[in-house]
C-alpha cells in the first residue's frame, strides 16, 4: 500500500489559523492539496495567512468569524459552498498561553467562562454548522485540537481541562452518530506548544520556568505545528477513513495512551 496524504478537491476550514499551530496546519493542509479556509477572530490575520498560502502555490481564502458567536459561525459556513474538513483549532489557554493557575475550590466562576466559550462552545457551534452538509454529502472529517489537560486532568487549571475534555467527548459522540454517513471525528491532544503566546518563555530555554515545564517531558522541548501536521492530514484524508472517535496524543511523552 502506498501512503497517500493527498487532499486535492477537499475544502478544509481551520479555526484559529491566523497564528500559532493553526497557521502551521493551514500551510500543511494547503501543501496536501486542500483549499484552506483560514479562520481567525481578526480579519487581518486571516487575510495575511491566506495570502501567504497562495504565494506558496496553495489555495486559501480568509473566513474571519468569532467561534463563540453561533449566528456568526452559521453565516460564515453558509457563505461557502461546502466544508469537507473541519479542524477545531481555535482555543483559549489564557493570555500567557498557560491559563489561570488556581485551586478549583478557590477559583472564581467568572474565570471559567472564557475557556468554556472558546474551547467547548466554539467547538460545538462550528461542528454543528458543518455536520449536516457533511452527512448529506456522505463524507466529512472533524478533527479537534485539544490538550493533554483534557485527557489527564489539570491541577490548578480545572476549568481549562474541563473545556478540553468536553470537546473531546463531543468528537466521540459525533463518531457514534455520524459514522454511518461517512463522517469521522477525532481529537489530537497536544502537550506544551511553542506559539506566539508562549514565545517569551521559550526565548529563554534555560530559565527556571522553562526547565521546570520541560522536565515533565520525555522529549525535552516544546511542540511545534510540524509535530502534528502529518497526523492531522492523515486523519483528514481517505486513508484515515477507519479511524474515528479517538484521542491521539502528540505531546513529547508528557503522558502516554494505552
Amino acid at each position: 500500500m502506498t501512503l497517500n496524504l493527498d487532499l486535492s478537491g477537499r475544502t478544509a476550514l481551520i479555526t484559529g489559523s491566523g497564528q500559532g499551530v493553526g497557521h502551521g496546519l493551514a500551510q500543511s493542509f494547503a501543501a496536501a492539496g486542500a483549499e484552506v479556509l483560514v479562520n481567525d477572530l481578526r480579519a487581518e490575520r486571516a487575510e495575511e495567512v491566506a495570502a501567504e498560502v497562495r504565494a506558496a502555490g496553495g489555495s486559501a481564502r480568509a473566513l474571519p468569524f468569532d467561534v463563540t458567536d453561533p449566528d456568526g459561525v452559521h453565516q460564515a459556513v453558509q457563505s461557502v459552498p461546502e466544508v469537507d474538513i473541519l479542524v477545531n483549532n481555535a482555543g483559549n489557554a489564557g493570555p500567557s498561553g498557560f491559563g489561570v493557575r488556581a485551586r478549583f475550590a478557590e477559583s472564581d466562576p467568572a474565570q471559567w467562562e472564557p475557556f468554556l466559550r472558546v474551547n467547548l462552545y466554539g467547538v460545538l457551534y462550528c461542528t454543528r454548522a458543518v455536520l449536516p452538509g457533511m452527512e448529506s454529502r456522505g463524507w466529512g472529517r472533524i478533527i479537534t485540537i485539544i490538550s493533554d489537560a483534557g485527557r489527564t486532568g489539570d491541577a490548578y487549571g480545572a476549568a481549562y481541562g474541563v473545556s478540553k475534555a468536553g470537546a473531546a467527548g463531543l468528537a466521540r459522540s459525533i463518531a457514534l452518530e455520524s459514522g454511518r454517513y461517512g463522517v469521522t471525528a477525532n481529537n489530537i491532544a497536544l502537550g506544551t506548544m511553542r506559539t506566539p503566546a508562549t514565545e517569551a518563555l521559550w526565548a529563554q530555554p534555560d530559565s527556571p520556568q522553562a526547565k521546570a515545564i520541560l522536565s515533565a517531558y520525555a522529549i525535552r522541548r516544546p511542540g511545534v505545528a510540524d509535530d502534528l501536521a502529518a497526523l492531522a492530514v492523515l486523519l483528514a484524508g481517505e486513508q484515515g477513513s477507519w479511524i474515528t472517535g479517538q484521542t491521539i496524543p502528540v505531546n513529547g511523552g508528557y503522558s502516554f495512551a494505552l
